[in-house]
């Protein structure tokens, strides 16, 4: 059984008029669909590019959301300071830190204790 069903439609590719014997079709023709598809398939990369990017960059701010101590550059990074801002912090004693060996590590609550007493 064939339908004698012929409906006006707008292309959804190229956005010229057409004839279509079935209310589903999309494309006026077959050049339109595959270059619609092609499209897709492009946007669909580049979507997934995207997340895949947004996750890479947003994987060490999480890590350094669960450590415990923090470094200097590790504390600039998590609260989007300059480092110089930080030594300013130590040195005026608002932010307590400890030195261990060479290194100067922060403790996480020490942080945010000073991230909220200055609000």
């Amino acid at each position: 059984m064939s339908s004698n069903i012929r409906v006006q439609k707008i292309c959804q590719h190229c956005g010229d008029e057409f004839t279509a014997k079935t209310t589903v079709t999309k494309y006026c023709g077959d050049r339109c669909a595959k270059r619609a598809y092609k499209e897709r398939k492009k946007q669909e990369k580049i979507d997934d590019s995207n997340k895949n990017t947004l996750r890479i960059t947003t994987l060490p701010f999480e890590q350094l959301k669960a450590k415990e101590f923090l470094t200097i550059a590790e504390a600039c990074k998590l609260i989007s300071v300059s480092r110089w801002t930080i030594w300013r912090k130590i040195k005026h004693n608002e932010i307590q830190a400890s030195k261990i060996g060479s290194r100067i590590i922060i403790k996480r609550t020490d942080l945010d204790k000073f991230l909220t007493s200055n609000q």
